[in-house]
C-alpha cells in the first residue's frame, strides 16, 4: 500500500501523561500531511487527558483499567475485547505501536490493521507483532536521542515533510477552576510568577528538599511563587513549607486538575521541576520558561527543548541509570545530591532578568 492511499491510522500509546505528551508531535505531523483522514489512537484512562478531545484526533479509545481493576475479571475482560471489537470494525490501513511493549503490541495485533509498523528497539518481543520495522539502530530507551524525535521517525517515514516538534493539546478552558483563576487574578503583576512543581513518581528523580527551601528562599519576595503537587505528594510539599517563613508563596498542593496546571502553566513566567509530568505538561501548554532537573533519567531524552527550556544533570558517574529504585546500596540516591541550589538560582535570574 502507497503513502498516498492511506485513510485510516490507529496510534497506539498507552501510558504514562508524559509519554502520551511526547507523541502528540507525531500525530500532528501526520494530521499536517493527511488532513482529511481518519486518525484514531488507544490509551489508558491514566494518560488520556491530552487525548480525548484532541483537535488531532477522530477517535480516541480509552482503555478503563481503574475502573476494570474493580470488575470481576470476565467483566473486565468483556470490556476489554468490547473496544478491541470497535477497532477490529474500522480495519484500519496503519496501526502504529508507539509504546512497543507486549500490551501495546497485542493490541495491534488484535487490531486487524493491514500494516502494522513499530521501530525497532522495542522491549518484551513487541516487534515479533509488527510487519513494518523502521530502522533506527537505536533501543527504545537510548538515553542520547529524544523521545520526541523518536516518535517522529515514524512520521518521517511515512512521507510526513514537517516534522518541527508540535504539542498541540485539547481546550480545557471550560475545565478550569474558579479557584485556580482566583487565584491567578491575585497575584501581583509587578511581578514574576514561578511554579514549583517538587514531585514525581520516582524517589530518584526527587531532587533534595534543602534544594528546594534555597531557590524558594531567593525568590520568595521578589517572586510569586506557586507550590504545585498531589495530595498523596504532601509530605514533601510539608517539608519544603517547614524550611520557609513568609513571601509570595502559593500552596496548591491537592488542589489542583492537570487542566488547572496547563492555565497555570500558560499564566507563569517559569516552571522548576524534576523530571515529572508537570514538566510535560508546561511544555506542552507553552510555558515561556521552563528549568528541568535530572537525576536517575536522562535530559538528552525526555527534557524539554527549545530557546527557553534549561535541562540541568547530576554528574555522578551511574546516572542517568533509567531505573526506578537506586541500585547503591552504600549511598542511597546519590545523585539526587548532584546539583547545587546555587546553579539552579543563577539559571532562574537569567531567566527572569
Amino acid at each position: 500500500m502507497k503513502n498516498n492511499e492511506i485513510n485510516k491510522i490507529l496510534i497506539i500509546r498507552l501510558s504514562a501523561l508524559g509519554d502520551s505528551i511526547h507523541t502528540l508531535p507525531l500525530a500532528n505531523a501526520l494530521r499536517k500531511k493527511y488532513p482529511n483522514i481518519q486518525i484514531d489512537w488507544v490509551v489508558e484512562d491514566k494518560a488520556a487527558k491530552f487525548i480525548v478531545n484532541n483537535p488531532l484526533l477522530n477517535n480516541v479509545y480509552v482503555l478503563e483499567r481503574k475502573k476494570w481493576k474493580t470488575l470481576p475479571k470476565i467483566e473486565a475482560l468483556k470490556a476489554f475485547f468490547s473496544i478491541i471489537k470497535k477497532i477490529r470494525t474500522e480495519k484500519y490501513d496503519i496501526v502504529i505501536d508507539t509504546q512497543q511493549l507486549l500490551k501495546s503490541a497485542l493490541i495491534m495485533q488484535f487490531s486487524k490493521g493491514k500494516r502494522k509498523i513499530a521501530l525497532d528497539g522495542g522491549r518484551e518481543f513487541s516487534w515479533l507483532f509488527a510487519n513494518e520495522i523502521i530502522k533506527t539502530g537505536r533501543k527504545q530507551f537510548d538515553i542520547n536521542y529524544h523521545v520526541v524525535k523518536r516518535n517522529l521517525e515514524i512520521a518521517k517515514y511515512l512521507g510526513c515533510e514537517d516534522i518541527e516538534p508540535q504539542f498541540i493539546i485539547p481546550d480545557f478552558s471550560k475545565e478550569y477552576s474558579q479557584e485556580i483563576i482566583s487565584v491567578v487574578n491575585k497575584l501581583d503583576k509587578t511581578k514574576k510568577t514561578i511554579i514549583i512543581s517538587p514531585a514525581t513518581t520516582w524517589v530518584n528523580k526527587h531532587w533534595t528538599v534543602q534544594g528546594w527551601i534555597d531557590v524558594i528562599k531567593e525568590f520568595k519576595t521578589s517572586c510569586n511563587i506557586i507550590v504545585t503537587a498531589t495530595e498523596k505528594e504532601r509530605i514533601l510539599t510539608n517539608q519544603i513549607f517547614s524550611g520557609i517563613n513568609g513571601g509570595n508563596i502559593i500552596d496548591l498542593t491537592g488542589k489542583t486538575t492537570i487542566a488547572d496546571i496547563v492555565y497555570l502553566c500558560k499564566n507563569a513566567d517559569l516552571v522548576i521541576s524534576p523530571d515529572s509530568g508537570s514538566a510535560h505538561v508546561a511544555w506542552a501548554a507553552a510555558c515561556k520558561s521552563i528549568i528541568t532537573i535530572f537525576f536517575a533519567t536522562s535530559a538528552n531524552r525526555t527534557a524539554p527543548y527549545g530557546c527557553n527550556y534549561y535541562s540541568l544533570s547530576t554528574s555522578t558517574s551511574c546516572s542517568p541509570c533509567m531505573k526506578k529504585h537506586c541500585r547503591n546500596k552504600i549511598d542511597k540516591n546519590h545523585c539526587t545530591r548532584g546539583i547545587s541550589s546555587e546553579k539552579i538560582i543563577n539559571i532562574v535570574k537569567k531567566v527572569l532578568q
